[in-house]
């Protein structure tokens, strides 16, 4: 098994970062079978971290709280990928989240770190469909312009829709 691999798990103030942080675990540990009830989260202030022992490599994800914002970048140096947290039932935090990705994406320290944009909450009632969210993050242009590999995932953190295609993309993603 190689050495341990940072992912950085970002995203705006309760976009469901600690939760899929908590469910990846789970699932990791226990299987989808066992997901069970969604855990309480509180608000990250400072970084969460957990390790993840995948078929081929250890991965430790470690969230940045959304307040953490401006200090990001002073976590990019030692990380191998990016995970960017999408809540796509809060029009209003689009653009401010559109804003944090585009600066993610032109760090020079991350400029061949994959990054995986999770657009969460997919069962709100409200949240908006993938095709409307590249759409408003003009993903198309995003991904053609960005120096590294980027993929998108819809998600749903509470139900576990999507979990096991973040955990595939963490196992497929190599080390930059």
């Amino acid at each position: 098994m190689s050495n341990n691999e940072i992912c950085l798990l970002l995203g705006a103030t309760s976009v469901g970062k600690t939760l899929l942080l908590k469910r990846l675990q789970n699932l990791n540990l226990h299987g989808l079978g066992e997901l069970g009830t969604p855990p309480s989260t509180l608000p990250t202030v400072g970084t969460n971290l957990t390790d993840l022992t995948l078929k081929k490599k250890k991965v430790t994800l470690r969230e940045l709280g959304g307040c953490m914002g401006p200090i990001w970048p002073s976590y990019f140096k030692d990380c191998s990928s990016v995970i960017f947290m999408v809540d796509s039932s809060n029009i209003a935090q689009i653009s401010s989240s559109c804003i944090q990705l585009l600066s993610v994406l032109s760090a020079e320290p991350l400029c061949r770190a994959p990054v995986l944009i999770v657009f969460n909450k997919r069962d709100m009632p409200c949240s908006m469909s993938l095709i409307e969210m590249k759409s408003l993050f003009r993903m198309d242009d995003i991904i053609a312009s960005a120096s590294q590999p980027i993929a998108t995932l819809e998600l749903s953190t509470r139900t576990g829709q999507g979990l096991q295609e973040v955990l595939t993309w963490l196992e497929s993603t190599t080390v930059k």
